[in-house]
Parts: structure tokens; C-alpha cells; sequence
């Protein structure tokens, strides 16, 4: 199975972000999660089809109406499923 983390920094924090990323992944039939980091970036961990995990990767750069996306780091990697859906982390 594909798998991508992604790191999001900017002003991703306060702005429904999590909330943005829940919906565009379960839209795309995705499973994983999506949470708040201490410094302020947010983190996603998706697995799934590499068309859908490409499409929430350009999802993740526009971002919801409020949020300032200024990087986004995308690490890719293949192995069995570690999720069964798609979840906000808290």
C-alpha cells in the first residue's frame, strides 16, 4: 500500500485545517490521520491509492480559507495498512 507523511507549515493552526484534510481524504477514500504538532505545523499520515494520496498532497498546499500553507514536506513510502480509516488525532 502507498503511504505519504506530510508536514505542513505556515498558519495551518486555528484555521480548520484538520477538519479541511478529514474531509478531502475521506472524499478520496483514504485512510490515516491528521494532527496538531507542538511547534505549530500539522502532520498527516495517509495510505492509500498514489492518484488519491497525490491529489490530498495538493489539497494540503491550498489549504482551507484562513490558512497560510508555506511548506509542505512529503515523504512517500510502501508497506501493509496501519489504518482503517481516516481520523483526526488528538
Amino acid at each position: 500500500m502507498q503511504r505519504v507523511s506530510l508536514v505542513i507549515t505556515g498558519h495551518v493552526q486555528g484555521v480548520g485545517f484538520r477538519w479541511y484534510v478529514q474531509r478531502q481524504a475521506q472524499a478520496l477514500g483514504l485512510s490515516g490521520e491528521v494532527g496538531n504538532r507542538s511547534d505549530g505545523a500539522v502532520l498527516i499520515e495517509a495510505e492509500g491509492g498514489r492518484h488519491a494520496l497525490e491529489q490530498l498532497l495538493e489539497a494540503a498546499r491550498e489549504g482551507p480559507m484562513g490558512a497560510v500553507v508555506r511548506n509542505v514536506e512529503a515523504r512517500w513510502s510502501e508497506g501493509p495498512g496501519r489504518y482503517q480509516d481516516f481520523h483526526i488525532s488528538h
